[in-house]
């Protein structure tokens, strides 16, 4: 085998060399062309030469440097094609001698690739796009997934999210979009809808809304990996880290909340000897840093209380052995630090334990329909709570009226089944 080969799988080490150096590939190219969709071709470009020759001759020693030589190799010529930018090439070809000269080891570039990396997630979830397309172009730009990973995991067709990615980036060129980091004073709220589109990636792969599948863990999975990148790249931010600590201790739980025929399993039913302990490791290892933060005076908010509640769940080896009480009041201080409908569902749920369930229902009591009229979060939790109070006939009926409202199919299964017993229960008794 030739020298500076590796004989591992070409296919395999493409697709995860592809995965983790896309977001680098993509940022640097960015920086030096100044144009978005030509940097995303551009990277393409690579990836295909590599897939068309590395079965061939096999695998570089470092397959990122190969195809950010290949990237930058493409631009050039797309440059000297184009006569009108004869000055761009002039720009890009003196970018290529200084850097070549190190490849393949880029260690000394570290810090320039990883601000990149983080100038494309800031882009990504610019304020001019909309939520599910800051997710879209997250997942495809930074994440490195195809148009076709992204359409699956949102239930969408192929064509119908490439043409959302695409609108995107015509937004992004519309609106004028810079390749730089936000100012100080803009940071904070552009870092917040950052962390927005990782948790709602996250929690789409946690519960799906919608569809035959309870969960998409390759979703959960890619949120997971995009939080600890972006806790790399700002490692003094508490929230961030919280946010990391919080998809990890949650997503420990993915494969314990399916049984062996993919049928949904509650919490407290769950077998917590399948939670991921590498994945509880690493969440309480970044939610201590974000603690000794906290302790410095660094003002911390809802990602690290909800990281705070879900390691309450970590440490109990059984169900009841879970602190409640200590969750409530967790659930207390979150309400008025983030206050919203899902936080005061989810506050009912822990006055339930802790308390019993009709202090959970009078927390329900408060709450009106609102953002939640066509969710099933609030009646599911109502008849839970319900249930547990043994008022099984109103139970029965929540739990039929959330059945009605979601559009996932594995979810309906659970709650008919749970309306279903409450009402022979209810017969049991009168």
């Amino acid at each position: 085998m030739p020298e500076g080969i590796s004989a591992e799988d070409p296919s395999e080490v493409v697709l995860a060399a592809w995965r983790a150096e896309s977001a680098r590939l993509v940022g640097a190219l960015t920086r030096m062309t100044g144009d978005l969709e030509l940097a995303e071709d551009l990277a393409q470009d690579a990836l295909v030469a590599a897939l068309e020759q590395w079965p061939a001759t096999g695998v570089p020693h470092n397959p990122a440097a190969w195809l950010m030589t290949t990237a930058k190799r493409r631009g050039i010529d797309h440059f000297r094609r184009a006569d009108n930018l004869r000055g761009k090439l002039a720009e890009v070809a003196h970018a290529r001698r200084g850097q070549e000269a190190q490849m393949p080891d880029l260690d000394d570039q570290v810090d320039h690739v990883e601000d990149d990396v983080l100038r494309l997630i800031f882009l990504s979830c610019h304020p001019a796009l909309s939520p599910d397309s800051r997710a879209a172009l997250t997942l495809r730009l930074v994440g490195g997934l195809t148009t076709r990973e992204i359409a699956r995991g949102f239930l969408t067709t192929e064509a119908a999210m490439g043409q959302r990615i695409s609108r995107a980036k015509r937004t992004l060129s519309e609106a004028h979009a810079e390749f730089e980091l936000p100012t100080a004073a803009q940071r904070d709220s552009r870092l917040d809808d950052v962390m927005a589109v990782i948790y709602l990636i996250f929690n789409e792969g946690y519960a799906a809304t919608a569809g035959e599948e309870w969960t998409r863990p390759e979703l959960a999975a890619e949120a997971i990996r995009l939080a600890g990148m972006l806790s790399d790249l700002t490692p003094e931010e508490p929230e961030v880290l919280g946010l990391e600590a919080l998809v990890a201790l949650q997503g420990s739980r993915l494969s314990a909340r399916v049984d062996e025929r993919g049928a949904p399993v509650l919490l407290e039913a769950q077998d917590r000897s399948r939670w991921d302990r590498s994945l509880i490791r690493s969440g309480t290892a970044a939610l201590r840093r974000a603690e000794r933060l906290a302790t410095r005076g660094t003002p911390v908010g809802k990602y690290f209380l909800q990281a705070s509640i879900a390691a309450q769940h970590a440490r109990a080896e059984r169900a009841e052995d879970t602190d409640w009480r200590q969750i409530a009041a967790l659930y207390d201080v979150l309400a008025r630090a983030a206050p919203g409908p899902v936080v005061e569902v989810n506050r009912a749920v822990a006055h339930g334990r802790a308390f019993g369930p009709d202090s959970g229902l009078a927390v329900l009591a408060t709450l009106a329909g609102g953002a939640l009229a066509d969710s099933p979060l609030l009646p599911s939790v109502r008849g839970d709570l319900l249930e547990r109070a043994g008022r099984h006939r109103e139970a029965a009926g929540a739990f039929t009226e959330a059945a009605a409202r979601t559009r996932n199919q594995s979810e309906r299964a659970v709650l008919r089944g749970r309306a279903e017993l409450n009402l022979a229960r209810a017969s049991e008794h009168g």
